[in-house]
């Protein structure tokens, strides 16, 4: 899986954001953009869709989040700090 790769001090996922769903939910993997696709809640105004997708990714992880591209853009890069490729895609097995 292309989206995720290692980095110092943890990895980098990329990720392709819908917004206005009813819920948070990861909904697959494209392929054609190697990005995991993530479905959230929150409208793309005022930071309210990075917060809620940081949050929601510390809390699937267990880990410290941030954006470290895309933070205007439906396609962004995440750093989930302090956790390996491994133990991140045995999390997202149970998605898809």
């Amino acid at each position: 899986m292309k989206a995720v790769r290692e980095s110092e001090g943890g990895i980098l996922v990329d990720i392709e954001v819908s917004t206005k769903s009813n819920k948070f939910e990861i909904s697959g993997y494209n392929t054609w953009r190697e990005a995991i696709e993530i479905r959230i809640k929150s409208v793309p105004q005022k930071g309210k869709a990075n917060k809620e997708i940081t949050k929601e990714f510390s809390k699937l992880t267990k880990n410290p989040v941030e954006i470290i591209a895309g933070h205007k853009s439906h396609h962004k890069t995440l750093k989930i700090h302090n956790m390996g490729k491994d133990e991140f895609l045995k999390i997202m097995g149970s998605y898809f």
